[in-house]
């Protein structure tokens, strides 16, 4: 049913049996039209993929600051603004990586390959890294040795990015896979490109997410000479880097201050990253990587709730609402809001991110989302019993939760999880991530699951906790 306002509303699932104490909050609804317009523009090739760090990133901030003006949030981040801008340091790469290793033993000639010819350095974990030859095949499952330098014989039908990391998490150094397809036809672009060192907030480590880990692509020749390379070479990767840049990336950031004294130290946060991986290597004729699911989606669903949320009468609690940049390089912007948080640390008792909401995943019922770390705290389940269509992420192996900006805040005991439906399609990291992909129906059924649990939360005096074993 149309209704006599701007944007076609869906009803929001009313609150379950408030405290007595609580507001008698009327159902709000979420705005369809605002979804699709926020997703038109934010995947647009206009922003010409939200790279992080870019201009481009910039853009896509300014756009939601605008926005949370608009609905009257308070600004809670540089110099009475809505935007932080954070310094990042960059070591430039000047020379195509080597490699180096014993083919035949200590006491033979050293073999050298050259980023570009014999492989290519597709992640560089840093400047210089090496480890032991440790072959896998992941077909017969087993543990890898922590500082291996793990050569993937076959990837048994799995994705090798997603494998890649899974031996990383397990403490490879480095991983090497052999040439596909797909990398054969892109070859010459990636070789004439430089590759990157992870890249860091000023003043702070490198890595504010997962392991650092370096990937390799070798050709079809370089595998067949790899694998006969006896287990426990020593290989070395080196990266020349020139003089130091600094450049910068940028966060949104706004608040509902809550009305409730004795509540003043449970914030909620609500969070999505604003980046993706901007102009790269053409696929099929398109080099701009829209990240229209990729966080697109996940950006829209905090605009969603913020705008919701201020619609209202004043929640309880305090709510603040953070939009990143350079998640996409190791949660850059993450890792600074978490030293310039608008409260302490120690004052949010919760933290929601919105990650790669806008398809649905086939492994859970449609228009459900999961969370990850499920089993870890108690804040899903419960989110769960007052309407949220959410449940325990099936991709327990892809190790979810250590792989968004939530990861950031989970190290300093804050009890941050990731909400999704991502359900492994093959448009990830892919120019074809773009508006065309995206289900709209599911996107609004889902965030408006949502709404109703979250205007409990920011109103009740539930604080969750983490589950014994459940803090990394």
């Amino acid at each position: 049913m149309a209704l006599p306002l701007a944007c076609t509303m869906l009803p929001a699932r009313a609150q379950q049996n408030p405290p007595p104490n609580q507001p008698n909050l009327m159902p709000t609804a979420v705005c369809v039209r605002c979804i699709r317009a926020h997703m038109d523009f934010l995947a647009s090739d206009a922003l010409r993929g939200r790279g992080s760090g870019t201009p481009d990133e910039l853009v896509a901030a300014t756009y939601v600051a605008s926005e949370f003006e608009q609905y009257g949030i308070e600004p809670a981040g540089d110099s009475g603004g809505f935007i932080q801008r954070a310094t990042v340091i960059r070591h430039p790469v000047i020379a195509p990586p080597r490699l180096t290793f014993n083919s035949s033993g200590p006491a033979s000639p050293i073999t050298t390959w050259v980023h570009g010819k014999e492989f290519l350095a597709l992640k560089l974990g840093d400047r210089l890294v090496s480890g032991p030859l440790e072959k896998f095949n992941p077909s017969r499952a087993r543990s890898i040795k922590p500082g291996a330098f793990v050569f993937i014989t076959t990837s048994g039908g799995q994705d090798t990015e997603q494998l890649a990391l899974q031996l990383a998490s397990q403490g490879a150094v480095a991983v090497v896979v052999p040439e596909t397809t797909q990398l054969r036809a892109r070859w010459k672009a990636l070789a004439a490109k430089m590759p990157s060192l992870p890249v860091q907030v000023e003043g702070q480590p490198a890595g504010g997410m997962g392991p650092r880990f370096t990937v390799l692509a070798v050709t079809r020749s370089g595998a067949t000479q790899l694998a006969r390379v006896r287990d426990g070479t020593m290989l070395r990767v080196h990266a020349r880097t020139g003089k130091t840049e600094q450049t910068y990336t940028w966060n949104v950031v706004g608040k509902i201050t809550g009305t409730h004294p004795g509540q003043q130290h449970d914030d909620i946060l609500f969070t999505a990253h604003l980046d993706h991986l901007g102009i790269g290597a053409p696929i099929n004729g398109d080099n701009i990587y829209n990240g229209a699911d990729d966080d697109a989606s996940g950006t829209t669903a905090v605009i969603e709730l913020a705008r919701a949320l201020a619609a209202m009468p004043k929640p309880r609690r305090t709510v603040i609402f953070a939009l990143f940049g350079s998640e996409e390089k190791g949660g850059l912007g993450s890792v600074y809001f978490r030293e310039h948080s608008p409260v302490p640390l120690k004052d949010i008792a919760a933290y929601l991110e919105f990650e790669m909401i806008g398809r649905p995943d086939p492994a859970v019922p449609r228009d459900t989302l999961w969370l990850t770390g499920w089993n870890r705290t108690n804040l899903g389940p419960e989110l769960a019993k007052h309407g949220a269509h959410l449940v325990g992420d099936p991709h327990t192996a892809e190790d979810f939760f250590r792989r968004s900006d939530n990861y950031v805040f989970a190290k300093q005991g804050m009890v941050a999880q990731t909400v999704s439906s991502y359900g492994l399609h093959r448009d990830y990291h892919q120019p074809s991530d773009d508006l065309s992909r995206i289900d709209f129906q599911h996107m609004d059924e889902a965030i408006e699951s949502m709404l109703g649990p979250v205007i409990w939360l920011a109103n009740s005096d539930f604080v969750p906790h983490w589950n014994e074993g459940g803090q990394p």
